[in-house]
């Protein structure tokens, strides 16, 4: 599982299953760009990872932006000289049912869970063909990619299962260069989306408490759990995988 050379971008990378990600790549020895909207956060999560002694680089970027995803792929070959690992990890969960749901709603949850991961993709493929040494493409799905979990999550549950698509054909077009494209599909994990750290509102509880009892293990991930998976796709241990596709839930979908 050693990284030691290799260069990995992760979006979304400032916090949650992103940093958990971002974590143990750099901990691999991955030089590790933290791609994140929140440019602060960002810093802050970069910064950690270089006290540990390990090397990592913070980029503000809106990664459903062609113009800015161009500038994100720039600076990292300027900074590390090329890119091995992508994970594409940036992603919303609004919970909206259809019928209260605004076309702007929609048009944003499609543009930063999916058109993001094509925007990504195509930009690092493309880096990765010129380097000519291949590359890992790793995108987060959702156990919503397989089976719905709730009401109010038919559009992020549309980009999930659009996304688990948009890998098993990247992966066909892009195995002659030697790129692998798996994904990762993760269950309920604590996060600051799921209210990791804070008591949680009344209304998550609600959300929370059906979705714990239907978990065998009885319990949230942890993005560590995530970091460990992407991890493996990102190593040499996955050497003969693409458009695979590993469930990382609890057995959730087992209920």
């Amino acid at each position: 599982m050693n990284l030691s050379g290799k260069v990995a971008i992760v979006t979304g990378g400032a916090m949650g299953i992103g940093y958990g990600i971002a974590y143990r790549l750099a901990e691999a020895g991955a030089s590790v760009v933290v791609a994140d909207l929140n440019k602060e956060v960002a810093q802050e999560s970069a910064a950690k990872l270089i006290a540990l002694g390990w090397y990592a680089t913070a980029i503000a970027v809106d990664v459903s932006d062609a113009a800015q995803v161009a500038r994100m792929i720039e600076t990292t070959v300027t900074v590390y000289g090329g890119i091995d690992i992508l994970v594409n990890n940036a992603g919303i969960y609004p919970n909206i049912p259809v019928l209260q749901m605004h076309e702007k709603d929609f048009d944003h949850i499609l543009a930063v869970n999916l058109k993001s991961v094509f925007l990504c993709t195509k930009a690092v493929a493309e880096q990765m063909i010129k380097q000519g040494r291949g590359g890992k493409i790793i995108n987060i799905t959702s156990i919503d990619a397989l089976h719905p979990s709730m009401v109010g999550l038919a559009t992020y549950d549309a980009t999930k299962h659009g996304l688990w698509g948009f890998t098993k054909n990247t992966a066909l077009e892009l195995a002659p260069h030697k790129i692998w494209v798996n994904a990762i599909a993760p269950g309920g994990v604590s996060t600051p989306g799921t209210g990791a750290g804070a008591p949680l509102s009344p209304e998550m509880q609600k959300i929370m408490e059906p979705f714990l009892a239907k978990i065998p293990m009885h319990r949230l991930g942890e993005p560590d759990e995530i970091g460990k998976v992407a991890l493996f796709l990102a190593s040499d241990l996955s050497s003969y995988m693409t458009g695979s596709q590993i469930v990382v839930d609890g057995g959730a979908l087992l209920a």
